[in-house]
């Protein structure tokens, strides 16, 4: 991994796979764009709608996933939270696109969305500033040594992850970019 990789500082984790990928369609394609679905509502064509996700390969010992998707570029000092899902079962391999509305509707049962940097408890497509270059946004599935992170609904994605830290087996990641023009 590049040398600002957003997980360099954390404890080592067993790598596994993540696809954005169904029998009929690819939401997106690690190093590629987002397709417009999945860029914010406040831009032309963006409709903030989360993208399909499948993951295989999880370390043995795994009792939990969460999924978080995250922005190092953005111009915060501290990065931008776009989604994040804590307490997927075990059992569970994929989120269908658009889980990650405002119902949670589509979330398997017990698992939660966190409110992410805007606030809301969704995910929130990229947008990164007119102007501001290329942006990465890391997908990550998160493999859990626990059944459940006992994160309150209402705390940050930072909280989640510092909880994470020392209860991640595995992480399968998945970059996807976006820019908007000046």
């Amino acid at each position: 991994m590049p040398a600002d990789d957003p997980f360099a500082r954390l404890p080592q984790a067993a790598a596994f796979t993540v696809t954005s990928t169904t029998v009929t369609s690819t939401t997106v394609t690690d190093g590629a764009a987002w397709p417009p679905e999945q860029r914010s509502s406040v831009l032309p064509g963006g409709k903030d709608i989360s993208p399909q996700l499948s993951w295989s390969g999880a370390p043995e010992g795994t009792q939990s996933y969460a999924v978080t998707v995250y922005d190092p570029d953005a111009p915060t000092g501290s990065g931008f939270w776009h989604w994040a899902v804590a307490d997927i079962p075990a059992t569970v391999t994929d989120l269908p696109e658009g889980a990650g509305d405002d119902t949670g509707s589509l979330m398997p049962e017990g698992a939660y969305q966190l409110p992410n940097d805007a606030r809301t408890a969704r995910y929130l497509g990229a947008a990164p500033p007119a102007g501001h270059g290329p942006h990465r946004y890391f997908v990550v599935v998160h493999a859990l040594d626990i059944p459940s992170t006992g994160v309150p609904a209402d705390a940050t994605p930072a909280v989640l992850g510092f909880t994470m830290a020392g209860h991640t087996l595995g992480r399968a990641v998945l970059i996807a970019t976006a820019e908007t023009p000046a």
